[in-house]
């Protein structure tokens, strides 16, 4: 059993009599024969078919091989059952057991150039602990993508040693892998002869003793540094006598260049041969050698840019920012538009004077261009760009942090991991968004609270910005007397610019009218007007796609996905697409068809609206208006966030059409109008957050207008005017929606005050996971008999099944300071289900 407590400060092992990370002996293995203990990584954190299959992760011993230097953190690779596996180094062993004889421990194979600094490996153990699991998990998430990866373990085929009629020789086994060999050019993985050879194991054995076959190791998908040729001059051509013509042109060419050039570069500007340079290379004139190249994320150069003149409320802000010392929390609570973003880059710049480096972190990959400019223009090169949209790019930003060169790290939650080895600040963009929290796969960890561990770690001072705070930062800041902790307002837009006027229109009025377009009268009349005042424009929808649903309007048949239980939604690129049905919860696709499946009516339609059928509306009443349409569907190719944007920005469009993506710290300063085309479909949902996500949502999408020179304004359609969200948004009123909004949350000991632990289980036998969920909630009942917690459920998930697979959960609630017993997962897995944990969950 494990016990999960409230108690931060503790780093709990994760494993038995192990001190992860404790500094128990000097931190190198070099010049002597020392050994350590390995945390071995066994395999991806996908969802397994079979949880049986899941290999627990294991403390290995190994032996240093002298004149290695091995540190604490190091990622290693070790050989683990005639195969070679990655772990990473946890501690060192100043004495063996008696009974272990030294020469007998495998060695070390090879070490690799990343590693994880010790203040990082404490932050992970407290992760690991906190939220429930496995160490060997948090530590993949948070390197760079297949650092951790298992090499392919391959079999060749040695033919030339091979007699004529070897296979009469062998046993049966032995000789279907020499089958399988022959067929397949000689080569094949191990996985894909288990797979096929019933007793592989022996018959690779029978091959091997012949000499018929060799094994290797494939490891082509890890990531590697890129190298490239370059040349470089070792000889002055000047001070060479005897030396033809052509070869003295191209050592004074070569020298007139700075002495050095990659090799291609030099081919084409110089018009040589590689033979020739190949010539002088044997001569000893120039040198040729493979160099790394920097895979680094490519920005566009920035004009330099000059501190900007800050009004009193951000020269106070700035003021207290930069007498924090030590560990210390603060608040930035800034209006739309008030120079939340000055505020950091002034705060960031003497923190890098100091040689300090400082992470800059923001919800969505979105949001990094336009962030990044702004952050380039004042600090140069100085800036790196770290998050998921990049692959080859963040293993090399990774080793190039752990440099030592003081840095602005400007990246999504992953960033939060940033190796840098002396941190000075961490400043959370738009704390209040949802996406800094991980949903899957394990570890569930919030980026907010992994923050204030990590400034807690590096005695660093923590920034949490926004115009509309979660309510764990509010409550935890703003209402409780403790040091270190400071409230910061910025009250007023930059340059006493107004708030934008938001209208509410009732599409019920709309309706009696006689308007059945989804745009109300309001929104027509402005919209008409963006191109005589040569201004652009903003529509928000919350959902992406063209129609939420498709349903016979005869029988009342609704297309379902059939993995999943929801509903297909339409989609419609253009004129020229073929109209599809998708899942977004699986993927799943098919052509949409004309009449229904059920009845075979002819009055088959798609209800509801997204942002394919907003865009294809405005095309169809306003053909004067050029649309952009800022979505997951349209952004998922790389750099498609910036080439969108900055295509509005030019003014190659009138009209940005989007969902969540564009209420997240866009800074148009030509958006003059901002329509929001529903606002219900954020209010009505069944969780105790929706009102809070809701009021957040609306405030941030209106906070888009009026940022330049032209006053904005703001149309909300909605069915529910009346409603104390859209009330309290009319009049951008944060603190009394705040204060109604905490005493309900008091009222049913729900976050902030209380505290929510659940407990998914998926399996593709709906039997199975229900059994299970009913043990596993027996058992906490059992086990918990003093704590003070509410056991919700267990219940199907909202969404039952998804993917094939159906999910039941178990929603604990509790007070901030109990402590609850939850059993082994792997225990209560009926060969089926599987068992995730989140702790503080955000979606239930």
């Amino acid at each position: 059993m494990s016990s999960l407590t409230c108690d931060q400060s503790k780093f709990i092992v994760a494993e038995s009599g192990a001190s992860y990370y404790q500094n128990d002996s000097d931190n190198s293995a070099f010049g002597s024969e020392q050994f350590v203990e390995v945390l071995v990584y066994f395999g991806s954190s996908k969802i397994i078919t079979d949880p049986k299959d899941v290999e627990t992760p294991k403390l290995y011993t190994y032996r240093v091989p002298l004149q290695m230097n091995v540190q604490l953190g190091c990622i290693v690779s070790i050989p683990v059952r005639n195969q070679i596996k990655r772990g990473i180094v946890i501690q060192f062993i100043n004495q063996l057991p008696p009974h272990w004889k030294s020469e007998e421990i495998k060695a070390i194979l090879e070490i690799d150039q990343a590693y994880l600094p010790q203040h990082l490996c404490q932050l992970l153990t407290q992760i690991s602990s906190y939220y429930q699991t496995e160490l060997i998990d948090v530590i993949r998430t948070s390197l760079p993508p297949g650092l951790l990866s298992t090499p392919q373990l391959r079999i060749r085929l040695i033919k030339e040693v091979i007699p004529p009629g070897a296979s009469e020789l062998l046993r049966t086994s032995a000789k279907k892998i020499l089958s399988l060999l022959l067929e397949q050019d000689n080569d094949l993985s191990w996985k894909e002869i288990n797979e096929k050879v019933i007793n592989a194991q022996q018959g690779q054995k029978d091959l091997l003793n012949r000499g018929w076959i060799e094994l290797y190791s494939d490891d082509s998908n890890r990531p590697k540094p890129k190298l490239k040729a370059a040349i470089s001059l070792t000889i002055d051509p000047f001070v060479v006598e005897k030396l033809h013509k052509r070869h003295r042109e191209i050592l004074i060419f070569l020298k007139n260049h700075g002495s050095e050039m990659w090799l291609s570069d030099f081919v084409k500007v110089c018009k040589t041969t590689h033979n020739t340079l190949k010539i002088l290379a044997e001569k000893g004139y120039i040198e040729i050698e493979e160099r790394e190249v920097l895979r680094l994320a490519q920005e566009i150069e920035q004009l330099p840019d000059q501190p900007k003149q800050l009004n009193h409320s951000q020269l106070k802000a700035l003021e207290i920012i930069n007498n924090l010392t030590g560990f210390s929390e603060a608040l930035l609570h800034g209006v739309t538009g008030s120079g939340k973003t000055e505020v950091y880059l002034q705060a960031i710049a003497p923190v890098i004077n100091q040689q300090k480096s400082v992470i800059l972190l923001v919800p969505e990959i979105g949001l990094t261009p336009q962030l990044t400019d702004r952050v380039r223009a004042r600090f140069g090169d100085q800036v790196l760009v770290y998050h998921s949209g990049f692959q080859t790019e963040r293993y090399d930003t990774w080793r190039q942090m752990l440099t030592g060169t003081p840095y602005v790290i400007i990246g999504t939650r992953s960033a939060i991991f940033a190796p840098l080895p002396k941190l000075g600040l961490i400043i959370l963009d738009e704390e209040h968004d949802s996406s800094f929290k991980q949903d899957q796969p394990s570890p569930c960890y919030h980026a907010r609270k992994v923050a204030q561990w990590r400034a807690e770690l590096e005695n660093c001072p923590l920034i949490l910005g926004s115009a509309t705070p979660s309510l764990e930062s509010w409550l935890e800041i703003k209402h409780k007397n403790q040091q270190n902790r400071f409230y910061l307002s910025l009250p007023e837009r930059i340059q006493a610019r107004p708030l934008p006027p938001i209208k509410i229109v009732d599409m019920r009025q709309e309706l009696r009218q006689g308007n059945r377009s989804i745009f109300s009268y309001d929104l027509q009349t402005a919209l008409h007007q963006l191109k005589a005042t040569r201004q652009q424009g903003i529509l928000f929808i919350h959902r992406r796609g063209h129609s939420t649903f498709v349903s016979c309007r005869s029988c009342g048949y609704v297309m379902e996905c059939p993995h999943c239980d929801v509903s297909l939604a339409y989609h419609h690129e253009h004129p020229d697409a073929a109209q599809l049905l998708r899942c977004h919860y699986c993927n799943y696709s098919q052509l949409y068809p004309q009449r229904c499946p059920e009845c075979d009516s002819p009055y088959f339609k798609h209800f509801g609206s997204g942002t394919q059928r907003v865009t294809e509306e405005l095309n169809r009443l306003f053909p004067e208006l050029k649309c952009i349409r800022f979505d997951s569907d349209t952004t998922s190719r790389k750099n498609a966030h910036r080439t969108l944007l900055t295509q509005f920005a030019n003014g190659e469009a009138d009209l940005l059409v989007g969902t969540q993506m564009l209420t997240k710290g866009l800074d148009l300063e030509s958006v003059s109008l901002v329509g929001i085309v529903s606002a219900d479909g954020l209010l009505h949902l069944s969780d105790y957050r929706a009102s809070e996500r809701a009021f957040q949502t609306l405030v941030q999408v209106a906070g888009r207008a009026g940022r330049g020179n032209d006053p904005g304004r703001v149309i909300l359609q909605t069915y529910t005017p009346e409603h104390p969200v859209i009330q309290a948004v009319q009049r951008h009123d944060y603190e009394s929606f705040v204060a109604t909004e905490l005493q309900q949350r008091q009222e049913l000991n729900y976050p902030p005050y209380g505290r929510l632990i659940l407990l998914r289980l998926s399996s593709f036998n709906q039997q199975d996971v229900e059994q299970t969920a009913q043990r596993l909630a027996e058992f906490l009942v059992e086990n918990n008999p003093n704590s003070d917690f509410e056991l919700l459920g267990p219940a199907p998930a909202p969404i039952l099944r998804v993917a094939n697979r159906y999910r039941w959960q178990i929603l604990l609630k509790t007070s901030q300071d109990s402590s609850i017993i939850l059993p082994k997962f792997s225990e209560f897995n009926s060969g089926s289900v599987y068992i995730t944990i989140d702790i503080d969950p955000l979606h239930l």
